[in-house]
């Protein structure tokens, strides 16, 4: 009988897996809306009184995405002045959903790597995954692999799509 031979295992692939990057901690959306006048209004005095009551102590540590649920049209102030009471508490906080987190937490980490050990060498941009990865992040990725892969694959090394191929 002949042995398994794990041929991926032995190839000169690199895997580039986004989840290793993946930055642990609680993500949270704030929604602004809780502070508006039914939802709608905001009136300013209120609104501040409502922020220097709030306990932002429960965002220690968090990652949170600023957004409001309504349609209500607020002033671009107001969301700064969320972030003055939450930078004492939160990891990072950015104005969106909780995909524009990620995409902005993502954006830091995948600026700060070194990518000469991919050169010219061949690259599987690792596709499923278990933790919340934006599609953003792909594009990132691929943006900063490129210069430097002599080849890109997207999945798994058993199934990999080709997207890039660097020419002689």
């Amino acid at each position: 009988m002949d042995e398994i031979v794990n041929k991926v295992a032995n190839s000169v692939l690199e895997v580039f897996d986004l989840e290793d990057y993946y930055p642990s901690g609680i993500r949270t959306q704030l929604d602004i809306s809780q502070w508006l006048l039914d939802g709608f209004l905001l009136k300013e005095k209120d609104f501040r009184e409502a922020l220097k009551n709030h306990d932002w102590s429960q965002f220690q540590n968090h990652f949170v995405a600023i957004h409001c649920s309504t349609d209500a049209i607020i002033p671009a102030w107001s969301s700064i002045l969320v972030t003055v009471y939450l930078s004492p508490f939160a990891k990072k906080v950015v104005v969106g959903n909780l995909t524009d987190l990620e995409t902005s937490l993502y954006q830091e980490i995948l600026s700060t790597l070194d990518y000469s050990k991919y050169q010219d060498k061949p690259v599987i941009l690792k596709g499923c995954s278990k933790k919340p990865v934006p599609e953003s992040a792909y594009i990132m990725a691929i943006q900063k692999l490129q210069p430097f892969a002599k080849s890109i694959m997207y999945g798994e090394a058993c199934s990999a799509v080709p997207l890039y191929k660097k020419s002689k």
